[in-house]
C-alpha cells in the first residue's frame, strides 16, 4: 500500500512544511529527510507512524462548544491563544482575535478552529462586534512624545493605541492587558504612566500588578504586569480603583514535573555552541556580571523566563544531562512551562514553537487573574 498522497495531503490541509510537519510529529533530528522519502513514495512508514499522522490534529481541542455564554470577549495580539484559554474556561465566548504572525496564525487555527484577523492597526473599530472583555498581550512601545494629557497624540504609532481607540469606540465592560515587568520602568515610568492616564481618561477604573509565574505552581521565574479596568459608566467604582489581585498559591513547583523522558538527541547542544556558552560564561564573570547560560536540572524549583530567542541558543534554560552535553527544552516542555493543557497542539516547526510560547503567557497566572475579573464583571 502507498501511503505517499495521504502523508502529502494531510501535510498540506494543515499548511505546514515538511521541517514543520516533521518537527510537530517528533520524527527527530532528520524527521524532515524521512518525511520528503515518505511523500516521493521511496520509503514506508509503519502502520503506527502512518496513524500517528493521520491522526494528528484530526481535534480541535479548543473550539467554543458553550451552549450557556456568561460573557464575550476579544483576543488582540492574539499569539497562539495564551490568554483566551482560561477566559473561555470561564464560560466567555470569544466574538474576535487578531495576530499578525502566519506562524501564530497557524497554531491558533488548530487549535481553536479560526483564523485571526491580521494586523490590528488596519481594521477598524466599527467593523469588530459588541464584546464585554478586552484581552491583550501587547507588545511594549515607546511613545513618540513625552507627557500627558495630548489625547490619541500621547501613543499614536504605537500598538497600545489600537487597544485605546477600540476602547473608545466599543466601550467594553471591562479588560485584561499583559506586558512585561520591565513596563514599569520603561522611559523612566513614563510609558506605564501615559497607559494609565489614557485609559482613566476614557473612564475605566484601572489598576496593575506584577505576578510571577512560580508563585502560581508553574516552574518558572517568569514576572509580569496585568493591567486590569472596568468601564466607570457602569460601575461607578470609588476611586483610586484597587482590584483584587489572586493571592500567590505558593505551590512547591519542580522542573522535573514537566520534563519529557527519553529526549531526542536533537535537542542535545553541540560541542561548538557549547564551548562557545562556556567561553562568554566566562568572560563575563571576569567582568563581574551574572550573564551567561544557565543549567537546570529536575529537581530545580523553577527556571529562567523562557523568551522568543529561545530558539537562538536556548542559552537561558539548558537542562543537565549524565555524560553529555545539556539539552534545549523539547517545545512540549515549553508549553508546560507556560502551564498549557496537554492537549494543546503544537504545528510548527519547533523554531516556531520556541518563539510562540517565549512570547506567550504563564496560563495558570492569567487563569487566576481571570477568575477575579470575571467573579466582579458577573457580580456587576
Amino acid at each position: 500500500m502507498s501511503y505517499a498522497s495521504d502523508i502529502k495531503q494531510k501535510r498540506l490541509s494543515l499548511g505546514l512544511t515538511q521541517k514543520d510537519f516533521a518537527d510537530a510529529l517528533g520524527l527527530g533530528k532528520y524527521g524532515d529527510r524521512t518525511l520528503r522519502r515518505w511523500e516521493a513514495n521511496e520509503t514506508t512508514p509503519s502502520q503506527l507512524e502512518y496513524n500517528a499522522i493521520m491522526t494528528f490534529a484530526s481535534k480541535t481541542p479548543f473550539v467554543n462548544h458553550n451552549q450557556k455564554t456568561s460573557f464575550t470577549f476579544i483576543d488582540l495580539f492574539a499569539g497562539i491563544g495564551g490568554i483566551r484559554i482560561p477566559f473561555q474556561e470561564l464560560g466567555g465566548k470569544c466574538v474576535f482575535s487578531s495576530e499578525w504572525d502566519n506562524f501564530a496564525q497557524k497554531t491558533y487555527r488548530v487549535n481553536f478552529g479560526e483564523v485571526p484577523s491580521g494586523d490590528i492597526t488596519k481594521i477598524d473599530a466599527h467593523n469588530i462586534p459588541n464584546f464585554d472583555v478586552l484581552l491583550a498581550g501587547f507588545p511594549c512601545q515607546p511613545f513618540s512624545q513625552a507627557g500627558l494629557k495630548k489625547g490619541f497624540a500621547d501613543t499614536r504609532g504605537t500598538l497600545f493605541f489600537d487597544i485605546e481607540r477600540i476602547l473608545a469606540t466599543k466601550r467594553a465592560k471591562a479588560f485584561l492587558l499583559e506586558n512585561v515587568k520591565q513596563l514599569q520602568n520603561h522611559d523612566k515610568g513614563n510609558t506605564l504612566k501615559v497607559i494609565l492616564e489614557h485609559l482613566k481618561d476614557l473612564n475605566y477604573a484601572v489598576d496593575y500588578k506584577v505576578l510571577r509565574a512560580a508563585d502560581f505552581g508553574v516552574p518558572q521565574n517568569r514576572e509580569r504586569i496585568y493591567i486590569v479596568g472596568f468601564n466607570n459608566d457602569i460601575f461607578h467604582f470609588q476611586l483610586p480603583f484597587s482590584f483584587n489581585y489572586p493571592k500567590p498559591t505558593h505551590k512547591k513547583t519542580k522542573l522535573g514535573d514537566i520534563l519529557e523522558k527519553d529526549v531526542d538527541e536533537k535537542y542535545t547542544i553541540s560541542d561548538k555552541l557549547y564551548q562557545g556558552h562556556l567561553r562568554r560564561k566566562q568572560e563575563h564573570i571576569a567582568k563581574g556580571n551574572g550573564f551567561g547560560f544557565s543549567l537546570f536540572n529536575e529537581n530545580s524549583p523553577y527556571t529562567n523566563t523562557i523568551s522568543a530567542r529561545y530558539y537562538k541558543d536556548g542559552s537561558e534554560i539548558l537542562i543537565e544531562q549524565d555524560n553529555k552535553n545539556p539539552r534545549k527544552l523539547t517545545p512540549r516542555e515549553c508549553a508546560r512551562l507556560q502551564g498549557f493543557p496537554e492537549d494543546f497542539i503544537i504545528p510548527v516547526s519547533d523554531t516556531q514553537a520556541y518563539k510562540q510560547f517565549g512570547n506567550s503567557v504563564a496560563v495558570p497566572v492569567v487563569r487566576a487573574v481571570a477568575q477575579q475579573l470575571i467573579r466582579l464583571l458577573l457580580k456587576k
